[in-house]
């Protein structure tokens, strides 16, 4: 099943850019990871106002608890908030018609 999660992260303030970026590192390697996997198939980032730090994610999972799995293993989590829409197949989708 895929899912479409939007993932809004907010750095505690006082958090040293230093930090900010080794955990932005460290998630890049895990997005990797995930993609590799293919639990990760694509990211977004939508037009953001400065100081606004948000992407939207498409995973695929076997259900709503590998999903959670997924989004907790990733390092961004502790500072961020997800909304997940679960998406179901629709009979127009080209990928159904390739087979």
């Amino acid at each position: 099943m895929e899912y479409l999660v939007t993932m809004t992260t907010h750095a505690p303030d006082g958090t040293s850019e230093e930090t900010v970026d080794d955990i932005r590192t460290r998630e890049a390697a895990r997005s990797r990871v995930l993609a590799a996997q293919g639990h990760l198939l694509r990211l977004w980032r939508p037009p953001l106002e400065p100081g606004e730090w948000c992407t939207i994610g498409l995973f695929a999972a076997d259900d709503r608890g590998q999903l959670e799995e997924i989004l907790a293993s990733m390092t961004l989590r502790v500072w961020r908030t997800d909304v997940v829409t679960p998406l179901s197949p629709h009979p127009s989708d080209p990928a159904l018609a390739r087979g």
